[in-house]
């Protein structure tokens, strides 16, 4: 049969829509992995087959904030309230380290034929206005997830942070009693200082305009702050990685050492204590398993 060119163009157009316009893709099997991250482009929950972190065991000098993390996330593994939690402070002091070792060793105290298992979820700052969309996927779903977004601040001009507002709140529907988000920065406040400042400043009443601003880290139930380590403290996260990985170093040249890394690298960290041990490794051709 011979289409007529007017039901023939719009055959077409309507491919050409489809093309561009694909159904939406299946729902993942969140069965097949403990840890997935957000692409907001597809609304697509991607599985990591292999995360990238270091045993709970091996984070020091942050024993407090990790019992008062570790806690909260147990209750929500549970079924019980829990709430957001800001991690902020000092740059390489184990921040996102703590949040993916927590979660790995919760999820070894669950059970194994619990009916849901506690899922971590990585969200990337530049895709938290399609938050809400995440939520409607994990609304329904048995398992408890940790939303986890790293490294998460905002600038000038940036309106992103009233959607993370709404979220944290709950809007309407209240947040999933099955989700928590996990976040760490940098800033307190999560917004710059000169912003907060120049709110003040120039707003017709300056306390509401900074109010509006840092109220976001208001909605995070848990503010767990990390501070730069001393030099007992760098030199015992270095002697536990030593330790864990059998590296043969006196103490005295460890010492000496590491003391000189700290100071080329301009202070001490765990990041700093990590990439010591890395040089270390390599040089005595020791591979870190």
């Amino acid at each position: 049969m011979t289409l007529s060119p007017d039901r023939d163009l719009l055959l077409r157009i309507a491919e050409a829509l489809d093309r561009l316009a694909p159904p939406p893709a299946p729902p993942v099997d969140l069965t097949q992995a403990d840890a997935f991250s957000w692409h907001a482009e597809n609304d697509r929950l991607v599985p990591v087959p292999s995360v990238s972190r270091v045993d709970l065991g091996l984070l020091r000098g942050v024993e407090r904030v990790r019992d008062i993390l570790l806690d909260n996330t147990q209750q929500f593994a549970g079924g019980f309230p829990a709430n957001n939690a800001l991690l902020w402070g000092s740059r390489g002091m184990g921040k996102s380290s703590l949040v993916k070792a927590i979660h790995a060793a919760v999820l070894a105290e669950m059970p194994a034929d619990a009916p849901g298992k506690l899922k971590l979820i990585e969200i990337h700052r530049e895709d938290i206005p399609s938050l809400p969309r995440l939520l409607n996927q994990l609304r329904a779903e048995p398992h408890c997830f940790i939303l986890f977004c790293d490294d998460l601040s905002f600038d000038h001009d940036d309106a992103a942070y009233k959607s993370l507002k709404a979220v944290l709140d709950g809007g309407i529907e209240g947040r999933p009693a099955n989700v928590v988000l996990y976040a760490t920065s940098n800033r307190r406040h999560l917004m710059p200082r000169d912003m907060i400042d120049n709110e003040r400043s120039s707003a017709v009443n300056p306390g509401e305009a900074v109010e509006e601003k840092i109220s976001l880290s208001d909605r995070f139930g848990l503010w767990l702050g990390f501070h730069a380590c001393d030099q007992q403290t760098y030199l015992a996260i270095i002697r536990g990685y030593v330790e864990r990985y059998g590296l043969e170093i006196d103490e005295a040249t460890l010492a000496a050492e590491a003391s000189e890394w700290a100071v080329t690298r301009g202070g001490r960290s765990g990041r700093v204590a990590w990439q010591y041990i890395q040089d270390l490794a390599g040089r005595r051709r020791h591979k870190l398993e």
